[in-house]
């Protein structure tokens, strides 16, 4: 039985298939005394829309580094969704006698489109081809019974269970069913949603698998994969497998301060995504994104499950006024810094409403008396809930237009005062941003000026990719705005270009 570590492909999922340099020559030269037969160390892709790093194309200097570096078998992936026969002269040809193993990744739907596309690869290359089926949870009968076409066509079938999943029942089961109809290697790899990473992986090598497939600390799409050193030390103890256990705990070392970066590994919406087996790269992007509570992906998880748009719908708003004038209130300390004058400014003219695009700063305005809107996308339900104990009549709740990605949530106190905009009409994107769902409104509040405080922008030099990320769509929600021919006003210090700054003294 082979092991096969694919830390610097699956892995890349959370870094853009970028790596440090030092850092995979740790990996290579621990590989090279560890018991590890195969690494697969990135993707052959031809080029995309979005960034994708070094071993997202693992180009000839690279591989040709890891050639002379490594002196175990190598292997990449190609994606069969992207991949055409007709690319194969570009992803294949340069690369031949740099690698031993070209693994396709297999949605089961497109079996037969894959079956010609590894046919190809076998007739042109002096290369082992692996196919890589994914869903393993969600086989039917009509998938194994086209298994036997595979046989002569491929080297290695690769059972992959993408939602972490399966039972070590199923995966025994799985596994006995898939060898009766194939006369290649079989192997497994494992996701760990449900912590059962190990236990499958034990359970399809004593089913009789060729090949098993782990990273180091786990690292993987989503929740992750089984734990190379895991298993490493599992057979050290049961199978008497020799492991350099010095060489092992360097490398794993070496990866730990990508952990403590990516935090990867399972938690509750990558368990019930697993249990019901929901794709996880929509639950990877939620987990990741700073506005999404766990009890949002999960009722969002709950939604998919059951097959529905959305949770719940309300009416949908209608402005019944117009104001002199609308005040957005943001998040950024700038709020707090100057909160008498914004107070101020709000008391003096009774014709002004407020929109809290986040309700971070809405106790500090209990007493204003004005007209309230709270918008309400991710955390805003409860942050509302523990800022404001009790709702009057002159507030209201907006949510986003049906049907929300995360499905909805509303305070019970709120229930008869919420309602959903029809639509965002001036940006086509970001229909569940507390900033464009502000602006929407605020444009259905006003035919004057409309104001902001607390957009500050980020002044740390060193910025999370959550910041930039927050600030890149920020600034395009601003930019849009300003196309209709209007500006948004700030009233106190903001880092944003695209707004017209105006100090909330000059105007008191």
């Amino acid at each position: 039985m082979k092991f096969l570590d694919c830390t610097l492909r699956d892995g890349g999922y959370y870094t853009n298939w970028d790596f440090d340099s030092s850092l995979v020559d740790i990996y290579l030269a621990a590989v090279n005394q560890l018991p590890i037969d195969y690494i697969e160390v990135g993707y052959r892709n031809m080029p995309q829309d979005e960034y994708m790093g070094e071993y997202g194309y693992c180009p000839v200097s690279t591989l040709q580094h890891i050639r002379k570096q490594c002196s175990k078998k190598i292997a990449v992936m190609l994606n069969e969704k992207s991949t055409k026969i007709e690319y194969l002269e570009n992803l294949l040809s340069p690369i031949d006698g740099l690698v031993d193993m070209v693994r396709l990744a297999v949605d089961p739907k497109n079996f037969d489109r894959a079956l010609g596309l590894a046919k190809a690869i076998k007739e042109r290359y002096n290369i082992a081809v692996a196919f890589n089926v994914m869903y393993m949870s969600t086989w039917e009968d009509g998938f194994y019974d086209k298994l036997h076409l595979l046989n002569g066509a491929v080297d290695l079938f690769c059972m992959v269970d993408s939602y972490g999943s399966i039972t070590p029942n199923e995966a025994k089961s799985i596994t006995e069913r898939v060898k009766s109809e194939l006369q290649c290697q079989v192997g497994f790899h494992g996701h760990n949603n449900l912590q059962l990473g190990l236990i499958n992986t034990l359970t399809a090598i004593e089913s009789g698998v060729d090949f098993v497939d782990g990273t180091i600390l786990g690292m993987g799409r989503g929740a992750g994969n089984l734990n190379i050193e895991l298993l490493l030390t599992y057979l050290n103890k049961h199978q008497d497998l020799k492991v350099d256990f010095n060489v092992l705990g360097d490398v794993v070392a070496a990866f730990e301060p990508l952990l403590q970066q990516y935090q990867w590994g399972t938690s509750l919406p990558y368990m019930l995504s697993g249990a019901n087996s929901i794709p996880q790269k929509d639950v990877m992007e939620w987990v990741q994104n700073r506005i999404y509570s766990f009890n949002n992906i999960v009722r969002a998880l709950d939604n998919r499950k059951g097959h529905v748009a959305d949770n719940a719908k309300y009416p949908v708003f209608a402005a019944t006024r117009k104001y002199s004038r609308i005040l957005i209130i943001g998040g950024g300390p700038m709020v707090q810094r100057h909160l008498t004058a914004i107070q101020t400014f709000i008391e003096k003219d009774t014709d002004t409403a407020v929109v809290f695009a986040t309700s971070r700063y809405a106790a500090q305005f209990r007493d204003a008396k004005c007209d309230k809107y709270y918008v309400l996308v991710g955390n805003e339900s409860k942050r509302l809930e523990q800022s404001v104990p009790g709702f009057g009549k002159t507030e209201k709740c907006i949510l986003p237009p049906y049907p929300r990605t995360m499905g909805t949530d509303v305070p019970k106190m709120a229930k008869e005062q919420t309602y959903e905009l029809e639509s965002i009409s001036f940006i086509d994107k970001y229909q569940d941003s507390c900033t464009s769902i502000a602006v929407e409104l605020a444009k259905e509040l006003t035919d004057s000026e409309i104001y902001i405080v607390g957009y500050d922008g980020y002044r740390d030099a060193k910025l999370s990719d959550k910041e930039i990320k927050l600030t890149r769509e920020n600034e395009e929600i601003f930019e849009r705005y300003e196309a209709l021919g209007k500006a948004l006003v700030s009233l106190t210090p903001s880092l944003y270009k695209q707004l017209e700054t105006k100090s909330i003294y000059s105007i008191l």
